[in-house]
């Protein structure tokens, strides 16, 4: 087999390859026999119609196509490993020449694939590399904050003779409408005005509302066979409540608390807000780092790439191809695949190992984010097949915490910050001594990549609002469709994949 391989774009080649014969032999064969397999000619039992009868009944053309349909995925393959093709996305086959059309053994099987492939950039020396964040500080604010939900979960709800006021509790029955036709209704609803975690408009309808009043407002649903429809919205104020916090001191420390006094608590408050502004430090240089790369770095991506992240997402929101909205995600899509090549580019410079505990450590956070429980959220991306895009997702992830090891991280004023990240070396291919030092683990801290919009894990129920993307680009490499002679390959879109939806914070109060 002869592979010639021409750059038609930074992210776009074309292949051209030549079969002789020969090589396509066992493939003629096989197709001889199951086309056979599924015939009966009188005479002959099934399966055992002599091969000379199934070309007079067939035709050798028919054997030859079937042939070729069937051993194009295989010679594409081979063909993409000989010239270290990177693919991503869907192939375009054409075949241009088929040979023994006319019963001889001659010629060659010529055909030509289109593939969009991984863009070639170099990354920096990341010891070179510094980057600058506003370090978080723990001060009396930050401990207050902390206390003051602290209280909250232990307030009470007490009932209010006037208007509802932002961050008021409403009890409140909704009915929702399209051309007076009812389409959904709830009733004693619990809902603070200011979370805007239900329809678009609510917050301002119920403000200045008082027990027992209504009003209308229109809104676009948000989930549910009318979802992205505008729907007239009735919504009633049954009871106006606030919240009353209980008062910070020792009584409520000890209540609240494994402390004795609200110093002790305030105390412990205060080195909770400090490991939390740890961890921030790395989350931020993290970002910082991606964001600085993103920006020095030129990653082409492939135009069909986009569009087919794009159309995945607008078909997870109910959306049809052409929709304005395609236009409003477009940049940030494109963000995300620089992101994906970026990431997988430092995982294939450098020994990133992924364990069982990184695994579980990235599904524990994302079944936090979800609100579904870790071994639930397991099994469903497993029966949708998404445990390898995880995978994908755990290694970019750390990939870019290798890299964050060898960077200065400043803050402000300035000063060079410790995040306690551990440095690995380069792999075989870019350190000399590579065979005498092994590369180093990347310490298992990490926060998900940012996503592409057009990814999505399976949705929780059927009825569950979508969460917005962020997943990331499928990078598997795919066969080529079966062809006919002569005809460009259609492309294949791949079935749409919902994330779970965000399950609502069930509000801790109790009532009096």
């Amino acid at each position: 087999m002869k592979t010639a391989s021409e750059k038609l774009s930074p992210t776009r080649v074309k292949l051209t390859v030549e079969v002789p014969f020969d090589e396509l032999k066992p493939a003629v064969e096989a197709a001889t026999k199951k086309i056979a397999d599924q015939v009966q000619i009188p005479g002959f039992r099934k399966g055992k119609v002599p091969t000379r009868l199934v070309e007079q009944r067939f035709g050798r053309p028919a054997i030859m196509q079937e042939a070729v349909n069937e051993a194009l995925p295989e010679l594409y393959q081979k063909a993409a490993a000989e010239v270290e093709l990177k693919p991503v996305g869907r192939p375009e086959v054409e075949v241009n020449e088929i040979p023994g059309l006319d019963g001889s053994e001659d010629g060659n099987l010529v055909f030509v694939v289109e593939q969009d492939v991984r863009p070639e950039f170099e990354l920096p020396e990341f010891s070179s590399v510094e980057v600058e964040i506003e370090e978080p500080s723990v001060d009396d604010d930050a401990v207050e904050v902390r206390l003051t939900e602290l209280r909250e979960r232990f307030g009470t709800l007490v009932g209010v003779d006037r208007p509802a006021e932002d961050g008021d509790f409403v009890s409140l029955d909704m009915l929702a409408t399209i051309d007076d036709e009812e389409i959904e209704s709830v009733e004693g609803v619990s809902y603070q005005i200011g979370q805007g975690n239900m329809l678009e408009g609510l917050d301002e309808a119920l403000e200045g509302l008082s027990a027992g009043e209504t009003t209308t407002f229109t809104s676009e649903l948000a989930g549910g066979e009318h979802a992205g429809q505008e729907a007239l919205i009735k919504v009633t104020a049954q009871s106006v409540k606030v919240r009353e916090l209980p008062e910070a001191d020792d009584e409520f420390a000890e209540m609240a608390s494994e402390f004795d006094t609200i110093d002790e608590l305030k105390d412990d408050l205060r080195k909770q807000a400090a490991a939390d502004a740890e961890g921030n430090r790395v989350a931020l240089a993290r970002n910082a780092l991606l964001e600085k790369l993103l920006e020095d770095i030129e990653i082409a991506v492939p135009e069909q790439l986009v569009e087919d992240e794009i159309l995945t997402h607008l078909q997870n929101e109910g959306k049809e191809a052409g929709d304005p909205h395609g236009e409003e995600i477009r940049e940030d899509t494109v963000k995300a695949i620089r992101a994906q090549f970026l990431l997988d580019e430092i995982n294939a410079t450098r020994e990133v190992q992924v364990g069982q505990d990184d695994l579980m450590n990235y599904m524990t956070q994302l079944s936090a984010q979800y609100g579904i429980e870790s071994n639930q959220l397991l099994q469903m991306l497993a029966q949708s097949g998404q445990l390898e895009q995880i995978f994908a997702e755990v290694q970019r992830s750390k990939a870019l915490d290798v890299a964050l090891a060898d960077v200065t991280v400043k803050n402000e004023k300035g000063d060079v910050l410790d995040l306690g990240l551990t440095k690995a070396e380069e792999s075989e291919d870019d350190s000399e001594d590579a065979e005498e030092k092994p590369a180093k683990k990347a310490p298992a801290k990490k926060a998900p990549a940012k996503k592409a919009p057009a990814k999505k894990a399976p949705a929780k129920t059927a009825a569950a609002k979508k969460a917005e993307a962020a997943e990331e680009s499928e990078d598997a490499e795919e066969k080529p469709a079966k062809k006919a002679p002569a005809k460009k390959a259609p492309a294949k879109k791949a079935p749409a994949k919902k994330a779970p939806a965000k399950k609502a914070d069930e509000d801790a109060s109790t009532e009096k």
